[in-house]
């Protein structure tokens, strides 16, 4: 009992000391991380991802002069080939949805049955009116000459005989003349209205017409040879089977992209977008080929931000030209862009983290045990140049060291130009908050709260 109890306790020494012996090698792993002070170009470079798209293309649209011919604002898209399919020109692309334009060209059958209908009672009633007005005018016809032998035979008569046999003649011509005077107008009135109705239905028959062109282009082809590549929406969702294409907003489905040439489309937050010009020159990368490199420059730097879906930030798109081409290179691959928004030769650099800062100062961790105070200059994502207070090759920690309460202060006589950057820096930032609250009046700038 009294051995395994001293095995017990040797086995918990050994296992104490390898803690402790992998607790000081850990500790001293740390302790000597060391980088030294480079010298050599140095860029600043903001790194924002980016999707290709051809330079040049060709829209696949809607027969916008038909559907406006015809009142239809809206169609769906019913049918329509894979993405990245190559075509022909005349090869089917996409089939719109009939329906609707079938209801219309129903409905128009049933309005042209309709006035046909109208015309042809028009014609009968016209025919039956006009046979009665020419039965009537014959019949006054036969009066007014029966009232003429009245007369002639009155003449033997008394004079009141006479004159009410001629006031008869006269009443009956009156009415022989209202009656042809009549049927006159009712023949014009009946050739005005079969014309209006004759009118009505061959511009419903023009309407038909139309529908029916514009029903037999809905399958829309490829006015030219290509890749087909689905069209997106103002909110990046892509135009597929079952989207809605109003044109009158835009009329386009697809577009064959020219394969020879390409843009990168990013976005750049308004941290950076002040950086960010035109011509700077741009290293792009492709995700999907990470071997392979290319070249390009800012092209065009949007004036307005925008907010894009699902995000809180305000961002401004930059157009980057592509130089190279390529044959894998496919629109809408993503892209990795380093635009060199400033570019140093000859300075002296170190990694961000072995740089530290207090309150007032900025310093390193020397080899030597010191502290040394440095002016700091521009910083990419992963160094800052060094414009004083080191020289080329010196030893520094890249972490705070141990005992680092012990290292002595060097570079003192740099805290005034610490002092005199730091206040600089102080009124810019105060500059820029004036010109806020300028730009936005009545919303007062608050000061960020925490460390």
């Amino acid at each position: 009992m009294k051995k395994q109890y001293i095995y017990l306790l040797a086995t918990l020494a050994i296992f104490l000391l390898v803690i402790i012996i992998y607790s000081v090698t850990k500790k001293k792993s740390v302790i000597d991380l060391e980088t030294e002070v480079q010298k050599g170009e140095f860029e600043i470079v903001v790194t924002v991802t980016g999707e290709l798209k051809s330079r040049n293309s060709i829209n696949i649209s809607v027969p916008v002069l038909k559907l406006r011919d015809i009142n239809m604002w809206q169609l769906t898209i019913g049918k329509i080939v894979p993405e990245g399919t190559f075509v022909d020109s005349g090869d089917f692309v996409a089939q719109l949805d009939e329906t609707e334009i079938q209801d219309k060209l129903k409905e128009k059958d049933v309005e042209i049955e309709k006035i046909q209908a109208e015309l042809e009672k028009a014609r009968i009633d016209s025919s039956l009116e006009l046979r009665s007005q020419r039965d009537n005018i014959i019949n006054l016809r036969f009066s007014v000459e029966e009232a003429k032998i009245n007369v002639e035979q009155s003449k033997y008569e008394s004079p009141a005989v006479i004159r009410k046999a001629e006031i008869e003649l006269d009443k009956v011509k009156r009415e022989y003349d209202q009656m042809l005077s009549n049927y006159k107008l009712k023949v014009q009135q009946a050739q005005v209205n079969i014309r209006q109705k004759d009118f009505e239905l061959q511009k419903l028959l023009r309407e038909k017409n139309r529908i029916i062109d514009a029903l037999g282009s809905m399958n829309i082809k490829s006015p030219a040879a290509g890749m087909i590549v689905y069209h997106k929406e103002r909110d990046g969702t892509k135009k597929t089977e079952g989207s809605n294409i109003m044109w009158w907003r835009d009329p386009t489905v697809a577009t064959l992209p020219d394969l020879s040439s390409f843009n990168s489309i990013t976005y750049v937050n308004e941290i950076d977008i002040s950086k960010v010009k035109k011509g700077q020159h741009v290293n792009v990368g492709i995700d999907a080929f990470p071997e392979k490199k290319f070249t390009g420059n800012v092209w065009e730097v949007a004036n307005i931000g925008e907010q894009l879906p699902n995000t809180d930030s305000k961002v401004f798109e930059v157009v980057i030209r592509v130089y190279e081409t390529d044959p894998v290179l496919r629109p809408a691959m993503t892209t990795s862009n380093a635009i060199i928004t400033k570019s140093y030769n000859d300075v002296l650099y170190v990694p961000l983290e072995a740089v530290h800062s207090n309150d007032s100062l900025t310093f390193v961790y020397r080899k030597n045990k010191t502290r040394q105070l440095v002016l700091l200059g521009d910083a990419n994502e992963n160094s800052v140049i060094i414009e004083n207070g080191l020289s080329e090759g010196d030893k520094l920690y890249l972490s705070v060291p141990e005992n680092a309460v012990n290292f002595k202060w060097a570079g003192m006589e740099l805290y005034p130009l610490l002092k005199e950057k730091r206040m600089k820096e102080e009124q810019e930032s105060k500059k820029g908050t004036d010109t806020l609250n300028r730009q936005r009046p009545g919303r007062p700038y608050r000061k960020p709260q925490g460390n």
